[in-house]
């Protein structure tokens, strides 16, 4: 049995971390996560990751280093996030209820989606470099 692969994007620009709030599904909707998505047949975890920050914020990016550990979703789902550098373009919520730049500080007390939470430390490490 083949595990899909979602991966996710940690944009970190002028000391800001840029996290997305969830529209769907209704029992996620209104939390907070990194954007990304699925990793399609044939695509890497970089075109993956690429593609869909391009479909979902309308923005072209660099895929740098895996951040923080792979996250079980579920026994057939595997969750994976890397660092990204914007390359080209502004972002807007085209996938999102709303999008903010959030810095160290606000980690915590922001209401992640249950699964990215785990990466809190690595993404506060990332924002104090």
């Amino acid at each position: 049995m083949s595990t899909l692969v979602v991966v996710a994007g940690a944009l970190i620009e002028d000391g800001a971390l840029l996290v997305a709030q969830r529209a769907r599904p209704p029992e996620l909707a209104g939390y907070w996560e990194l954007p990304g998505g699925k990793v399609a047949a044939g695509e890497t975890d970089a075109q993956a990751l690429a593609r869909e920050l391009r479909e979902e914020l309308g923005i072209e990016v660099a895929v740098g280093a895996r951040l923080g550990v792979d996250v079980a979703l579920s026994t057939t789902a595997t969750l994976r996030a890397y660092l990204v550098t914007r390359t080209h373009g502004e972002v807007h919520p085209h996938d999102h209820r709303a999008l903010r730049w959030v810095t160290g500080p606000d980690l915590d007390g922001l209401a992640w989606v249950p699964a990215d939470r785990v990466w809190i430390p690595e993404l506060s490490a990332a924002l104090t470099r």
